[in-house]
């Protein structure tokens, strides 16, 4: 029976003699990757079902790539009057990634003829996705809200790669003294949100949010 780096290596030499002409080359992760098997979970949910050209898997990798890079990772300073935050993309371009405003398409992608259209629905339909179960996923406190705090707000029907951010302006307490409610400042305004709709962004120290509740 073959190990599992050998048939890496034999699945490797398959595909670069099936095709040739991209000139292909496969380098294989650590095993038990949670974040890539996060992401190879959900996709083979979402578009198992689909048959795409090469041109197409790699657009939409790109896009969901691109997705997963825009991830708020901690504040960029400390000011309270910064609203950014440190992300994958920093690493990768020197700076966070953009991409143009598209329309949200809310139909079943595989009821749409145009191709890219449907590219374009798979891909937001994953990332919506994505983001909600990445949210959700850190559920455990570490301390309470403070003023001055940099937080993602927990939306729905957000763009792909756009996260809204906010800082802490005055943190609410229950009859318990937990803070149950906060008011944020962001961009478009101040705010008030429950503290479970709000995700704390850990200095540099800290590999990911953590969400209070």
């Amino acid at each position: 029976m073959r190990s599992k780096k050998d048939f890496m290596n034999a699945t490797n030499l398959d595909i670069m003699r099936a095709f040739p002409q991209h000139i292909l080359s496969c380098q294989f992760i650590p095993p038990s990757a949670p974040h890539v098997k996060s992401f190879k979970t959900l996709f083979y949910k979402s578009s198992s079902t689909v048959k795409y050209t090469f041109e197409e898997l790699s657009t939409l990798l790109c896009r969901i790539e691109a997705c997963l890079n825009s991830r708020p990772i901690s504040p960029m300073s400390e000011d309270p009057e910064d609203l950014l935050a440190l992300s994958p993309g920093h690493f990768l371009i020197g700076g966070p990634l953009l991409s143009i405003a598209e329309p949200e398409i809310l139909v079943e992608p595989m009821s749409l003829i145009n191709r890219w259209q449907r590219l374009k629905a798979i891909q937001q339909a994953f990332c919506r996705r994505w983001k909600s179960e990445y949210l959700k996923e850190w559920k455990s406190p570490t301390r309470s809200l403070q003023t001055g705090d940099l937080v993602i707000v927990f939306e729905d029907n957000l763009p792909s790669n756009e996260w809204r951010l906010g800082r802490i302006e005055r943190t609410l307490p229950g009859s318990d003294g937990l803070v149950r409610v906060a008011d944020v400042s962001t961009a478009r305004g101040s705010i008030r949100r429950p503290v479970a709709k709000l995700i704390l962004l850990q200095d540099s120290r800290s590999p990911e949010p953590k969400t209070l509740s």
